[in-house]
């Protein structure tokens, strides 16, 4: 069996909602697939050692992926390094207004981990722009959760398929 490993964070539970769509759809996708999903502070090298795709979920806080999304690189990405080369992976972004910062940076480190990326980073744009609409818990719309369905399921079939 193959493991999809999807790591978020999420302060507002817009990043959450986005991440177990995702995991939803790749469950959905193929019964030789197994997506787990983990807290960005619960995962760490051993469960990116073990996973064969990954999907990685943050929210943009202050033009950059959330800190505890650093964290977990800054836990994970040493004792995972050239050991994960050539691994599939993806990036969602429940953002404010725009989000390619923090997909940059994953980017960045997906680089570094000689990771193939499979998709564009989907960036789910909240439009929160005030301080009371950026601290308030997001409802992400159907259509963009179906999207986010739609990246795990790709991922799920692409590790079925052998694709990847």
């Amino acid at each position: 069996m193959k493991t999809l490993l999807i790591v978020y964070h999420s302060m507002t539970d817009g990043t959450r909602q986005m991440a177990a769509a995702a995991a939803a759809g790749a469950g959905g996708e193929a019964a030789s697939v197994r997506a787990t999903l983990l807290h960005a502070s619960a995962a760490g090298p051993a469960d990116v050692l073990g996973a064969d795709a990954y999907l990685f979920a943050t929210p943009e806080n202050l033009a950059s992926m959330s800190g505890l999304m650093k964290d977990f690189f800054d836990r994970s990405y040493y004792a995972a390094l050239d050991r994960i080369n050539g691994r599939p992976y993806a990036t969602m972004v429940c953002a404010g207004s725009d989000g390619r910062n923090a997909a940059r940076q994953i980017e960045r480190i997906a680089t570094g981990w000689r990771l193939k990326p499979i998709a564009e980073p989907l960036i789910v744009c909240t439009q929160a722009q005030t301080p009371k609409q950026i601290l308030r818990t997001k409802q992400i719309a159907p259509q963009d959760l179906a999207r986010c369905a739609e990246l795990g399921a790709a991922l799920a079939a692409g590790l079925s398929l052998g694709v990847f």
